[in-house]
Formats: structure tokens, C-alpha cells, sequence
């Protein structure tokens, strides 16, 4: 597929950010249902783009933030990403959030 932009990156990860959408991820594997949903709010910004794509995008982003995240908890910081402080807000909480969770 042709690449993605910045902003069709950017609108990617806004969309992603919506408590809704994550609550949805975090709680399924069968996430076709969820990425059309991803799609649909894409196309209101006209980003043209199915599902599969904004699920492998999701994948990908997702793969390359725990890996820049691992490197830099081990020490390393010359790993980096474009959009690594988007992610981390989205991704850094997940972990504390369901510690925090079982603990009420």
C-alpha cells in the first residue's frame, strides 16, 4: 500500500487516543469491527484508508513503540521514533492503568 503521511499518521494516533477505541483494543483480538470503525472516522478527515491498513498501521506503530520503549528502559537511548510521545501517552499508562484497576 502507498505510504502514510505525518498527517494521516497523526490522525491515526488521535483517533487511537480516544478512551473508547483503546478500551475497545485492549479488550479484543477479533478487531475488524473496531478498525472499520477506525476507517470510517479517517475518512471524515478524508484519509483514505480500509481497515486493514489502519489495523497493520496500529500493529506496526505499536511493535515499534515497545521496542524504542524496552531499548530505553534497558538504558539505551539512541533508539527513537517520530511519534514515540503520542504513543506513550496512549501506551506508557496501559500497565499502570490495570494495576490500578484490580486494585478498587
Amino acid at each position: 500500500g502507498k505510504h502514510w503521511t505525518v498527517n494521516e499518521v497523526r490522525a491515526l494516533i488521535r483517533i487511537w487516543s480516544d478512551k473508547n477505541i483503546q478500551q475497545q483494543l485492549e479488550g479484543t483480538v477479533r478487531n475488524k469491527r473496531i478498525f472499520e470503525q477506525v476507517a470510517a472516522r479517517l475518512q471524515k478527515f478524508g484519509i483514505d484508508r480500509d481497515w486493514k491498513q489502519c489495523r497493520t498501521k496500529y500493529k506496526n506503530l505499536k511493535h515499534e513503540y515497545k521496542s524504542v520503549k524496552s531499548a530505553q528502559d534497558s538504558g539505551g537511548t539512541s533508539k527513537s521514533m517520530k511519534f514515540f510521545n503520542e504513543l506513550d501517552a496512549i501506551l506508557g499508562h496501559t500497565t499502570m492503568e490495570q494495576t490500578s484497576k484490580s486494585d478498587n
